[in-house]
């Protein structure tokens, strides 16, 4: 893709993020068509935005998929509410585990072992990933237009910390979703299996790119149970095994 193709798709997503709005697959001049020309869009998107990568989402990668994408520092909240955009009546969420970094990882020539990165993660936090699209649901936008638009992120909540050992521990467990007359048990699952793996490939990533983990930032490495709706406007509390709790209320934007 030239430069005013990647320009004119980051416009067009920029606008309907800001907005809250959702519309159809990008145009075939804007569409991108390799890996590369998704990330471009992404790298666009936050310039026309004017906001900071308070931190990432990720997952393993494949030979035909990369999975990240920056999380604004303006869509990352604490405490018991969180602003969300509401779908269908619902705010669609994915329960994850964020890893925090108060020094961050710093771009140098060889690479951060694993001791290094996890001597580096300065707390680890439940967390709700915001889930939205700036697509229509149907039809299904491919990957590649998913991955321009940032992987439906919409936000993050950080709930409470919990110990690193026990995090890196939790492959599985079970997750309890409770709001109103809700009381659901679901078997939760890290897609990777190890919650860990996808945050070590975004760290070598983010090396070969020339780019670091910034201080501050959080990574969230894949979700325990998909999808989950929510109500907005009303206290939910979702159950992290042995964890802990994550109490939140989603109001609307």
């Amino acid at each position: 893709m030239d430069t005013t193709a990647i320009q004119q798709a980051a416009i067009t997503l920029a606008s309907r993020r800001l907005a809250g709005q959702q519309g159809p697959q990008l145009a075939a001049a804007q569409a991108p068509a390799t890996l590369q020309d998704a990330l471009a869009i992404q790298q666009a998107v936050s310039a026309l935005l004017g906001n900071s990568a308070g931190g990432w989402k990720c997952g393993m990668p494949s030979d035909e998929r990369l999975v990240l994408a920056p999380i604004y520092a303006s869509t990352i909240s604490h405490g018991d509410t969180c602003h969300a955009w509401v779908r269908d009546g619902v705010v669609r969420v994915e329960p994850e585990l964020a890893f925090v970094f108060a020094e961050g990882l710093p771009p140098r020539a060889g690479a951060y072992s694993r001791d290094e990165i996890l001597a580096a993660v300065s707390s680890v936090h439940l967390a709700l990933e915001l889930i939205d699209s700036r697509f229509d649901a149907e039809p299904k936008p491919p990957f590649l237009q998913a991955l321009a638009d940032g992987l439906v992120n919409q936000g993050l909540h950080l709930g409470p910390a919990v110990p690193l050992a026990a995090a890196l521990a939790a492959s599985a467990m079970p997750l309890r979703v409770q709001q109103g007359e809700c009381d659901e048990l679901l078997d939760g699952a890290h897609p990777a299996g190890d919650p860990l793996a996808p945050l070590l490939w975004l760290a070598g990533y983010l090396q070969q790119q020339g780019q670091g983990i910034l201080p501050g930032q959080a990574v969230i490495t894949g979700s325990y149970a998909g999808v989950i709706h929510l109500q907005p406007d009303e206290p939910a509390t979702l159950g992290f095994g042995e964890l802990g709790q994550l109490v939140v209320r989603c109001l609307p934007r």
